[in-house]
């Protein structure tokens, strides 16, 4: 049987493959780990992983397979783009179905992750088009300058659990965009969705060879890719820790490397902002994804003579969200991912109790089966506290008062992290200043709402460097070649 007919449809999760040198390659005595549904805690699937043969096979492929997607013009290669989006919109409804199955997230929240990674690759099929370069005035005659932008060569890339579906496409767009090959390494936790990607660019069209996708032990495959001389670029979501180890990885070889890593973003609300506004899209953008979003905002810091209302109207806003399984409808809020995460978020909370935080609602797991932890608030939580240092990626909103504009901002520059940050104000005046003075690589005022396709996604400090999305994020992987002819 072939692996397009052993593809899932209708609502069936199917068999899970190794996509390598365009064949669908199953466990066949591998090693493989099983997929979990969260809301469940059943297993669904068993994803194969790839021997060191896989990974050198896949190294060749994709270094063959380069030379010949380099010089595919980008007209065609935005062809392919553009389609692999309309498939993907064509097949949004299972796909999504998939996802929930595996991460657990609302359908909601799974419906617009696909129709965003459908909008990430038609971008960048468009993108394609405009990786201009530009002829420099010589100080002599009959000297030609040219200076143009080439595809950098195959890439290594590595993408979490959380949003499985809108960061491989990210990925793999601008990189196909640019002309170069890919070898991706989606979660194991959730490689249905990933696969839907690598299925929708086959059936597009794609070059057998010019994407592999494979699973397994991460640090394995990391290691065996970036140390590989094929790899000429990496790039990496996920945390901080395993970050600065691929970044290190990726030094020993001088392969630039773009990193997507942790947040712990902090909310400014300013006495002048819409409070009922301010809480009602506080609350639903902590808790969407369960908090396990690396841009979610995590620290609400409320300016002293608004903190009480504030505060009210945020646990309100937070004990009317629905938890339940993602399958359902009405589901606001998911189960957490994993086991590991309960384990995290429970840590946290325990931390931060024992310091003398008061929990205002939440703060224990919902009853039942599955990975489920209720939307939990704190408040009165000491500096000292782990929360208010670590990246909590769960349910867990810290709410804490501030005095001055200087001290806000202050506080919400305190950490290492810079990927998101935000304000909520009436003011023109605040508005700028904090835009000015947070620091942060993105930053909204009086919404949330700041992932399109056509905008970088990225962050400083230790959220990492390079931008992904917009007119960025095709750059990362090229590169500058000057000629100069007489």
């Amino acid at each position: 049987m072939t692996a397009f007919s052993k593809m899932p449809v209708g609502n069936g999760y199917g068999d899970l493959f190794l996509f390598i040198n365009g064949e669908w390659i199953e466990a066949d005595g591998r090693d493989t780990s099983p997929v979990i549904n969260p809301a469940t805690g059943a297993v669904v699937g068993c994803v194969p992983h790839a021997t060191a043969d896989d990974l050198d096979l896949a190294l060749a492929v994709a270094e063959r397979s380069f030379q010949i997607w380099r010089r595919t013009p980008a007209y065609e290669r935005a062809k392919v783009l553009k389609q692999t989006a309309a498939l993907l919109r064509e097949r949004a409804p299972h796909i999504e179905w998939l996802m929930t199955t595996e991460e657990g997230k609302p359908l909601a929240e799974a419906k617009y992750e696909i129709a965003s990674a459908a909008d990430y690759f038609e971008w960048f099929a468009e993108q394609s088009k405009r990786i201009y370069g530009r002829v420099v005035p010589a100080r002599r005659l009959g000297i030609q300058q040219l200076v143009k932008r080439m595809a950098i060569g195959p890439v290594a890339a590595f993408t979490p659990w959380n949003f499985p579906g809108i960061t491989p496409a990210r990925k793999l767009a601008a990189a196909l965009a640019a002309g170069c090959s890919v070898i991706i390494k989606p979660a194991e936790e959730c490689p249905a969705t990933a696969l839907a990607l690598a299925r929708a660019l086959d059936d597009a069209g794609l070059p057998k060879g010019v994407l592999q996708m494979v699973f397994g032990v991460p640090a394995e495959i990391s290691e065996h890719l970036i140390a590989s001389p094929v790899i000429r670029k990496v790039t990496f979501t996920g945390s901080v820790p395993v970050g600065r180890r691929l970044a290190a990885q990726a030094a020993l070889g001088m392969k630039p490397i773009t990193l997507e890593l942790g947040g712990h973003g902090p909310v400014l609300v300013f006495d002048d902002a819409d409070l009922d506004e301010a809480a009602r899209l506080g609350a639903a953008n902590r808790f969407r994804g369960t908090g396990q979003i690396c841009i979610s905002s995590t620290r609400f810091l409320v300016q002293r003579a608004s903190y009480d209302t504030f505060t009210q109207k945020f646990v309100a806003a937070a004990e009317a969200l629905k938890v339940g399984p993602g399958l359902d409808p009405a589901t606001q809020v998911g189960p957490l991912a994993n086991q590991r995460q309960v384990d995290k978020v429970e840590a946290l909370v325990a931390d931060a109790l024992s310091l003398g935080a008061k929990i205002l609602t939440g703060g224990k797991r919902v009853s039942g089966t599955g990975f489920f932890y209720a939307p939990t608030v704190l408040a009165d939580v000491p500096m000292e506290a782990r929360v208010m240092r670590e990246e909590p990626f769960g349910p867990i909103a810290v709410l804490r008062p501030f005095e001055t504009l200087e001290d806000g901002l202050a506080e919400a520059n305190r950490l290492p992290y810079g990927l998101s940050a935000y304000a909520f104000t009436t003011s023109a005046k605040t508005a700028m200043a904090v835009g000015d003075g947070f620091e942060a690589g993105m930053i909204g005022i009086n919404h949330f709402n700041m992932v399109v396709s056509e905008l970088p996604f990225g962050g400083l400090k230790e959220s990492g460097y390079g931008s992904e999305g917009g007119e960025e994020g095709i750059e990362n992987y090229l590169v500058t070649k000057f000629i100069s002819q007489i």
